[in-house]
């Protein structure tokens, strides 16, 4: 992790200086991440997602991702809990995707969870857990950006407690930056408080 501070991308624009290492991180950076996410079946994606990527980089994943929404079915909950041995066979062969058994298991075994949820209750208990962005400085480097907090800690447990897995305090924090639970676009960032749509 760098000390640096927002960096002038291509367009001369300020951006966290991990945006620009690719272009396909620059359109996630300005366009998705920490903009605002709601619905259990985007949620349930997004959390997904940030499994998969556990132990590895981000851009492995951001580019699987058209494979991965492909192969379980748009992380629709109700068609990924419905998903049979032959559906988790083909995973386990399918390269658009981490072909990571346990994180295979876990994506179909959370999906099987979730079914037994009320609609919006996937949505409600993450954002429940969303902290005051009033009361959190805007960081200024990366140094400032936490990987985990008090926050994304009882989120995970509340989530492993509910019967989900490959949800640590470290993905649930990545999830919060992704869905917009909190904004840790560097304070020069153009794209810091930049409204969802």
């Amino acid at each position: 992790m760098s000390d640096r501070g927002a960096l002038a991308g291509p367009d001369g624009a300020l951006r966290c200086p991990w945006a620009l290492s690719t272009e396909d991180y620059v359109a996630y950076h300005d366009e998705e991440w920490g903009r605002p996410v709601h619905g259990d079946d985007a949620l349930f994606e997004r959390l997904s997602l940030e499994a998969f990527q556990s132990g590895l980089s981000w851009i492995t994943i951001l580019r699987r991702r058209p494979g991965f929404r492909t192969a379980f079915a748009d992380f629709q909950i109700a068609k990924v809990a419905a998903f049979t041995d032959e559906d988790r066979e083909r995973l386990l062969g399918d390269p658009g995707i981490i072909r990571n058994r346990a994180k295979i298991d876990a994506t179909l075994g959370n999906a099987r969870v979730l079914t037994e949820w009320s609609p919006g209750e996937l949505d409600g208990l993450i954002w429940s857990y969303a902290p005051d962005q009033d009361r959190r400085p805007a960081p200024r480097t990366l140094e400032d950006v936490p990987a985990v907090t008090d926050e994304s800690t009882a989120l995970s447990k509340a989530l492993k407690k509910r019967g989900l897995r490959f949800v640590g305090p470290t993905t649930a924090y990545a999830l919060m930056q992704a869905c917009g639970l909190v904004d840790d676009h560097l304070a020069d960032c153009v794209a810091r408080g930049r409204p969802a749509g």
